[in-house]
């Protein structure tokens, strides 16, 4: 289970550092450490706070197809930057239209690193 949750975070962190890298509006001027720290809040975020929004959300959700989700995901990278500017981690958004790209991105990366990791029955 840890090392689960290490991956997780892992994959997280490397798909925050592709968003500040392909995205404009997403940067990072912190230490080497910080961006580990923004890549936890990150992922504390989507597991504890996502699904009470998501939760709240679900006539937008059906609705929109599920196209809503997008929104929600760049919400929660928002709160993210928010937060690393609470803690002067150097992590930050700049609007909802970098948000939204942000998600996208991190979404699709995270997508594509989760689907190269073995599954739970070989681990």
């Amino acid at each position: 289970m840890q090392a689960n949750a290490l991956i997780k975070w892992l994959i997280n962190t490397i798909s925050i550092m592709l968003a500040i890298k392909w995205v404009p509006g997403i940067v990072y001027s912190g230490a080497w450490w910080g961006i580990l720290i923004v890549g936890l809040i990150f992922g504390l975020i989507n597991t504890y706070i996502r699904p009470f929004v998501k939760l709240f959300a679900l006539p937008l959700l059906i609705l929109s197809l599920g196209l809503f989700t997008f929104v929600i995901n760049a919400l929660m990278l928002m709160l993210t930057s928010w937060l690393s500017g609470e803690f002067s981690l150097g992590f930050h958004v700049a609007g909802f239209k970098a948000a939204f790209w942000g998600s996208v991105v991190i979404s699709l990366v995270s997508l594509i690193l989760s689907c190269l990791m073995p599954p739970k029955e070989a681990q």
